[in-house]
C-alpha cells in the first residue's frame, strides 16, 4: 500500500502545469516531504462544491446536535470545517482517484458479498 502511494505521489508530481506546457519548460522533478505536525481537520459530510470557472471550492462540514432537545425529534446546525480550493487539474485528479477509491469498494463489497453466499447454509425445501 505504501509503494502504491509512492508511485501515485510520483506521477502525480510529474504532471504538467498547464502554464508550463504553454511555455513549453521541462517539468520539475518534485519529491514529496511529508509535514508531520500537519494537523487535521475532522468532517462528517460534504457541503457545497462551487466551480467558479478558475477553481474548485469544497466545504467540509460537521454536524453539531443541539443540547436538551426532543428526544422524539433532535434538532442541530452543520457548520464548515474545512474548505478546501482546488486549480482544475488538481480537481480532475481528486475525482479519477475518487473512481478508483468507488471501485476499488464495490470489488471488495462484491467479493465479501459472493464469500458470504457461498458460506451460507442451503435451505431445504
Amino acid at each position: 500500500m505504501a509503494e502504491e502511494a509512492r508511485a501515485s505521489e510520483t506521477a502525480e508530481t510529474r504532471k504538467m502545469d498547464p502554464a508550463t506546457a504553454r511555455a513549453g519548460m521541462a517539468l520539475p522533478k518534485l519529491r514529496y516531504q511529508d509535514i508531520p505536525d500537519l494537523s487535521e481537520t475532522f468532517a462528517d459530510s460534504i457541503g457545497q462544491w462551487i466551480f467558479d470557472g478558475q477553481n474548485l471550492r469544497i466545504e467540509f462540514t460537521v454536524t453539531r446536535l443541539d443540547p436538551g432537545g426532543a428526544r422524539d425529534q433532535p434538532t442541530g446546525r452543520r457548520l464548515p470545517a474545512a474548505r478546501m480550493v482546488l486549480t482544475p487539474l488538481c480537481a480532475v485528479e481528486l475525482i479519477r482517484q475518487c473512481q478508483q477509491l468507488m471501485a476499488a469498494l464495490e470489488k471488495a463489497a462484491a467479493t465479501a458479498q459472493q464469500a458470504a453466499t457461498a458460506k451460507a447454509p442451503a435451505s431445504s425445501g
